[in-house]
């Protein structure tokens, strides 16, 4: 039985089920939603069961952005089944919050957000890195927000925690904020000129590396 066929038989149905709450700790998730409001019409959460997409929809949501790709594994096979069947638009990208995706995934993922129908919920696993990531990106590009207070979607709140690995998505911000201070800039232009992915990669792999020895 391939991924996409799990689904057609109650035993690959209860396993992908199984591995949503069990595997991809969705048990830890039926009491922590992680959901946020962004601003109007947008919102932020963790990995939803097929349960919370109909409570979504039940409340007007219309489209669902899920920053994990659509990947054949359970949590997106149940996610797009429900989707179809609630007539919800699912719209599917991948990116790490220990990488630093290249210009144009970015720059994709601010034009995804830019066309996608209202409301809307944007989540990854645990809504805390990639979403917080996104969610940051999306005020300064839609909404105008300076850097300083974007950032703020990346915290403690949000169980965000920057002195790991995933703290490669706070370096991203930082590195934007001290550039546009120098020399101000769109979010979108310094993307598409200025942001060099390898480089910030480098060099967040070298500050780690002196974290570890300090510590």
């Amino acid at each position: 039985m391939t991924q996409g066929d799990r689904l057609s038989t109650p035993l690959g149905r209860a396993g992908a089920w199984w591995e949503l709450m069990m595997t991809d700790h969705g048990i830890l998730r039926v009491l922590w939603p992680n959901m946020h409001r962004i601003a109007p019409g947008v919102w932020r959460a963790n990995q939803p069961s097929p349960l919370r997409l109909r409570r979504w929809r039940a409340r007007g949501i219309r489209s669902v952005v899920n920053l994990r790709g659509a990947e054949p594994k359970a949590p997106y096979l149940l996610e797009a089944e429900a989707c179809a069947a609630l007539g919800l638009r699912l719209e599917s990208l991948r990116f790490s919050a220990r990488r630093f995706a290249p210009p144009a995934r970015l720059i994709e993922m601010l034009d995804l957000f830019a066309r996608v129908e209202r409301p809307f919920v944007m989540h990854c696993k645990s809504g805390s890195d990639r979403s917080g990531l996104a969610a940051a990106l999306y005020l300064m590009d839609a909404e105008g927000v300076p850097v300083d207070r974007a950032r703020r979607q990346l915290g403690l709140r949000y169980l965000h925690l920057s002195f790991t690995n995933r703290g490669a998505v706070d370096h991203l911000l930082d590195a934007y904020a001290r550039d546009s201070a120098a020399r101000p800039i769109s979010l979108r232009d310094w993307l598409e000129t200025r942001y060099d992915h390898v480089a910030l990669e480098a060099e967040f792999a070298a500050l780690r590396g002196k974290r570890d020895l300090v510590s």
